[in-house]
């Protein structure tokens, strides 16, 4: 089950995935280490595919629902 998140709620990531992209017009896969488990990041908007953009301190990645929860304010 996929889930859902709202533009600008907080996440936090729960487990690391081997590669991230960017959340750029044209994306780059960047090594996992530029998040870090934990993190909270906002999310900015939804990608097919079950992807989201999350604006994290480093940028703006595309990351898989699985690795990511929300965060309870």
């Amino acid at each position: 089950m996929e889930k859902e998140f709202e533009i600008r709620q907080k996440v936090r990531v729960i487990a690391i995935p081997p590669f991230v992209k960017t959340a750029e017009p044209m994306p780059i896969l960047r090594p996992s280490n530029v998040i870090k488990l934990g993190e909270v990041g906002i999310v900015i908007d939804r990608r097919p595919g079950g992807y989201w953009g999350v604006l994290f301190e480093k940028g703006a990645f595309l990351i898989d629902s699985q690795y990511i929860d929300g965060v309870k304010s």
